[in-house]
């Protein structure tokens, strides 16, 4: 089958899962700037929560992430400036939960039909096996990265049908690092109009979002290069 007709097909039977990847960049940018304003306007609106209330915020920002309505990097600064680190643990747990309903919400809009089409096609349905086998790798260095968005990295691992457990589990390890440090800029904020705008992280943390962007680059091309070749192994055995 030639490129073009392929090409066109995997649009045409897969549109909803694509549109619903393109709203998944676009959507929490813009529902972040609003959010920032609002909560310049209203300070108080998380100071000194019950611990229901609390309960309540993290519940909040699982579906916000799920739904790509707000950033991960947005709730990390917004909840260490509000509520310090009495919350990092919930914040934390919140993350793990965003990617399960991620995950599932993925799973319902594309009803399994990106990987049925893949799998017409030899090579393909070999590589997402292989991409399968080293699925904690590939999770952890699409979380640890400061510049893939979640949400869409939720839809797109969920389209390899990985285990959940370990989506879940590995979605954790592997954001707690720029969490951790994204946290600690909001504990320190005096103003949160500034700090959303230009989160101030100095030249170490600087120094800290380029070494993870280079471990997730260069850990997902050793991943998928060793998929790949296990792949093209794979068919020509069978050849």
């Amino acid at each position: 089958m030639k490129l073009i007709p392929l090409l066109r097909n995997l649009v045409r039977e897969n549109a909803s899962t694509f549109v619903s990847m393109v709203l998944l960049v676009i959507v929490p940018v813009t529902v972040s700037s609003t959010l920032a304003v609002y909560l310049y306007q209203y300070q108080d609106l998380l100071s000194n929560l019950t611990f229901w209330e609390l309960l309540l915020y993290f519940a909040a920002i699982s579906f916000t992430m799920a739904l790509a309505l707000t950033p991960t990097t947005f709730v990390a600064l917004v909840s260490g400036f509000f509520l310090g680190w009495v919350a990092f643990p919930g914040v934390v747990v919140a993350y793990g939960i965003a990617a399960l309903v991620g995950y599932s919400l993925a799973r319902l809009i594309d009803h399994g039909k990106m990987m049925s089409f893949l799998n017409r096609f030899e090579n393909a349905r070999n590589l997402m096996q292989e991409l399968r086998n080293q699925s904690w790798s590939l999770i952890f260095l699409t979380r640890i990265s400061p510049v893939l968005p979640f949400a869409l990295m939720n839809f797109v691992l969920s389209l390899l049908q990985v285990n959940r457990t370990r989506f879940f589990v590995a979605s954790i390890v592997g954001m707690l690092p720029r969490t951790l440090f994204f946290y600690w800029i909001g504990t320190q904020a005096r103003d949160i109009i500034s700090l959303l705008q230009n989160p101030d992280s100095g030249i170490i943390g600087q120094l800290l979002m380029i070494g993870l962007i280079i471990i997730s680059i260069g850990g997902l091309y050793i991943v998928f290069d060793r998929a790949l070749k296990k792949a093209l192994k794979k068919a020509s055995a069978k050849n």
